[in-house]
């Protein structure tokens, strides 16, 4: 499965980004072979406004199937379940980290948004 995590870096070593709208990168983790790939979002940022909607664009854009993030805001949370994709809030640690949390089953499956919209 191709699971994105919002990440302040471009490894697995990196930091989960609490933000998902305004995460500095995406790492797309295919669960099976382990390879990934990071994506910038700064484009998203610093963005005035929109950058939840645009972000979840992006991450359907990239094929993924989950988004496992810190938090994540009402429109942005919208645009994915748009897309089919499952959210993953209250990841923490590295992204090594919330892919092994989500693997083991230890992160649940969020049915809304869990900060404001604008959270930054």
């Amino acid at each position: 499965m191709k699971l994105a995590v919002t990440s302040q870096g471009q490894e697995l070593s990196s930091s989960v980004d609490p933000r998902f709208g305004r995460a500095k990168y995406f790492i797309l983790v295919d669960t099976e072979t382990g390879e990934f790939s990071a994506t910038d979002n700064s484009q998203n940022l610093n963005a005035a406004q929109g950058a939840g909607i645009q972000a979840g664009k992006n991450v359907v854009d990239l094929g993924a199937k989950a988004v496992v993030t810190g938090h994540v805001g009402p429109k942005a949370f919208a645009t994915l379940q748009a897309g089919s994709i499952a959210i993953y809030a209250g990841a923490s640690g590295t992204v090594a980290d919330a892919v092994e949390q989500f693997k083991a089953g230890k992160l649940k499956q969020s049915n809304g948004a869990d900060v404001e919209g604008r959270w930054v």
